[in-house]
């Protein structure tokens, strides 16, 4: 088979997109995030058209203020980890060493001074790594801004050389792909973001009262731990109370622990999540954290949003073949044809007492057997009027409206 014109090119732009991805492999995850963004960003260039300015004009806006969400974080984790890091390994090498258990009469010595060795070298050799990351960092971020300005400026040309290669028929399908997708990025930037914040803007008083050190870095380390399903900041939260039991202050770590639990780790998705979540993608909690996982197992930080994503889209293509399925079924049924599932369904003749014994020829309606032959044809159940064939004009033009303009 001959591929047309079409074929041709889309297959070209797929050989040239897994070039581009093994040519630019270092700032892979840069683009991506980039796309991502500039995608769920698309309506909010719109608004901003509607007060009046150009295109181009709305597009450097919205990149400006996204690039600046982007960069300011990023600016203020680097100042106030600038210390830390040492401040944390001087308190894990202040630990003591060994610890006493005593159960059923016996007393037992746990020594952990290679725990803490492996900690204090982990986190010295992270800082000399992220210092040198630092350029490339903010590069990458420059880049970022780059990307989403000339995505958002150019978006309307992108999808429609997106959908050019997609068959008139099938339009239907990439459509309800986008809406997912686009349902699945506001789950993850849009609502995380706003649980993120919440949650750091919460952690701050309930630090603050507890005495908790390092108050501004642990508050923001809980937000960003908003990403992470399932566990989020109750990471900080039972960290501080055990390094607070490790140290004697049980009874702190105790009352801290159920405080700050329900504060900091529960409260933020009672309040943020049901005033957003009528915008969000129906994904399970369960699909979710296997997405987050395995993309951030699989592929690094880009895991992190491809992972969810590709999920939420797998699920969005069962979804349609489960309904697509059940339509036929029903077009099927709808015909006169009977389930071969149904087990309740009569039995014919011919199954139960052998094949059925044929009238004679122009029985019943008085018409030859050549007529009756193809009266039988219109359908089962019909009653012979030519007027119960189905119109083919009519059929086709369905077909057209519900796979959309061709052209």
């Amino acid at each position: 088979m001959q591929l047309s014109r079409t074929s041709w090119l889309a297959v070209l732009l797929a050989a040239l997109a897994v070039l581009s991805t093994l040519v630019l492999g270092a700032v892979v995850g840069t683009v991506f995030f980039a796309g991502t963004v500039a995608y769920l960003l698309i309506p909010a260039v719109r608004h901003v058209e509607r007060v009046g300015v150009s295109r181009w004009v709305a597009s450097a806006l919205t990149a400006a203020a996204v690039s600046a969400a982007a960069v300011v974080p990023f600016a203020l984790a680097v100042s106030a980890g600038r210390g830390r890091i040492a401040d944390a390994i001087d308190a894990a090498g202040d630990l003591p060493e060994t610890y006493s258990v005593s159960a059923f009469g016996y007393e037992y010595v746990v020594d952990v001074s290679l725990a803490i060795d492996a900690v204090t070298s982990y986190g010295a050799d992270l800082a000399v790594e992220l210092a040198g990351q630092l350029p490339v960092l903010a590069l990458k971020l420059t880049l970022f801004g780059v990307l989403v300005f000339g995505l958002l400026v150019a978006h309307e040309d992108a999808e429609r050389a997106l959908l050019a290669v997609v068959p008139p028929d099938y339009r239907d399908v990439a459509g309800a792909l986008g809406r997912r997708a686009r349902a699945t990025l506001y789950a993850i930037y849009v609502l995380q973001a706003a649980t993120a914040v919440a949650t750091t803007l919460l952690a701050l008083p309930v630090f603050y009262v507890f005495d908790v050190p390092y108050l501004l870095t642990l508050s923001v380390v809980a937000g960003v731990l908003q990403f992470v399903p399932i566990v989020g900041p109750s990471v900080v939260v039972f960290g501080v109370a055990a390094y607070w039991a490790a140290t004697g202050a049980g009874d702190a770590a105790l009352v801290f622990l159920v405080v700050a639990g329900i504060l900091v780790a529960w409260l933020p998705d009672v309040l943020v999540r049901p005033r957003l979540s009528r915008e969000t993608a129906d994904l399970p909690g369960s699909l979710y954290f296997i997405g987050f996982t395995g993309g951030l197992l699989t592929v690094g930080a880009v895991g992190v949003i491809a992972g969810p994503l590709v999920v939420a889209l797998t699920a969005e293509a069962a979804s349609l073949l489960a309904s697509e399925r059940n339509s036929t079924a029903q077009t099927t049924l709808s015909g006169g044809e009977a389930d071969p599932w149904d087990e309740t369904a009569p039995r014919t003749a011919e199954r139960e007492d052998g094949p059925a014994e044929s009238p004679p020829p122009g029985a019943g309606d008085g018409t030859d057997a050549d007529a009756g032959t193809e009266q039988d044809g219109f359908g089962a159940g019909g009653d012979g009027d030519p007027g119960d064939t189905p119109d083919l004009g009519d059929h086709d033009d369905d077909t057209v409206d519900a796979a959309g303009d061709p052209s």
